[in-house]
C-alpha cells in the first residue's frame, strides 16, 4: 500500500455507490478500505470480497470514525446528506457527496459552514462539467465561436421511473436530476439563472402522480 494513494470508505452501497466503487477501483491512486450499508449482509459482503473490499459495515459512524480512512463517498439517499457531511467534516475526512446536498437551502449553508469550519475539501458530483463533450461546447461559446448564445436547450431522461420510497427522500428526477440541468445551464452560458419558470403533468404512470402531488406540499 504506497502512501500516494487516498485511502477511502464508501457510504450507500446501492446503484450509484457500486459504481463510483468500481471506477475507484480501476484508479491506482485509490485504495477502497471499507463500504458501508444500512441493508449490509452476505449480498453486499461477496460483492466486497470480490473487489478486495476489507470492511463491510451497516454503521456509517464505524466508517467515518476508522484511522485509515482519509476521504469518504456519500452516496446515500439525499435526506442523509447534510448529518453526513457534518459527520465526516467533524472527523477530518474529506468528502465526495452525490447530488444535491439537500433540498433545503438552509441546511445545504449549514453542511459547507461545516465544510469550512473542518477545513476538508468537498465536491459535489456534478460529472458532466468533467465530460469533454460537454467541456467542449463550453469551450466554443467561452471563445465565441457559436457566437452570442440565447437559448440553452437541454433534454435530459432517467432510463425507467425511480420507485416511490426513492421519491420520497430525494424530490425524484424534477428535483434531485434536475439539478444537473441547472449546473449544466449555469456551466456552458458562464451566467447565474435568474428566474425559473416550469410546467408539466403526469400523463402515466399514478405513483408519479401521487408524488408531484407530495412535493408540492414541501
Amino acid at each position: 500500500m504506497g502512501k500516494d494513494k487516498v485511502r477511502i470508505g464508501i457510504i450507500g452501497a446501492g446503484r450509484i455507490g457500486k459504481i463510483h466503487a468500481d471506477n475507484l477501483l480501476r484508479n491506482p491512486h485509490a485504495e477502497i478500505v471499507g463500504i458501508s450499508d444500512l441493508f449490509a449482509g452476505p449480498e453486499l459482503e461477496a460483492w466486497a470480497s470480490s473487489r478486495g473490499i476489507p470492511v463491510v459495515t451497516t454503521d456509517s459512524s464505524e466508517l467515518i470514525s476508522m484511522p485509515n480512512v482519509d476521504a469518504v463517498l456519500i452516496c446515500s439517499s439525499t435526506d442523509t446528506h447534510v448529518p453526513l457531511i457534518e459527520q465526516a467534516a467533524q472527523a477530518g475526512k474529506h468528502i465526495f457527496c452525490e447530488k444535491p446536498v439537500s433540498m433545503d437551502l438552509s441546511q445545504t449553508q449549514a453542511a459547507v459552514s461545516a465544510v469550512q469550519k473542518a477545513g476538508v475539501k468537498l465536491q459535489i458530483g456534478f460529472n458532466r462539467r468533467f465530460d469533454h463533450n460537454f467541456r467542449r461546447i463550453r469551450a466554443h461559446v467561452q471563445d465565441g465561436t457559436i457566437g452570442d448564445p440565447h437559448i440553452i436547450k437541454i433534454t435530459s431522461r432517467d432510463p425507467s421511473p425511480p420507485p416511490a420510497e426513492y421519491i420520497r427522500v430525494s424530490g425524484g428526477i424534477f428535483m434531485d436530476m434536475m439539478i444537473h440541468d441547472f449546473d449544466m445551464a449555469r456551466y456552458l452560458s458562464g451566467s447565474e439563472v435568474e428566474e425559473v419558470y416550469a410546467q408539466g403533468n403526469v400523463l402515466i404512470n399514478p405513483v408519479l402522480r401521487n408524488m408531484v402531488t407530495w412535493i408540492q406540499r414541501l
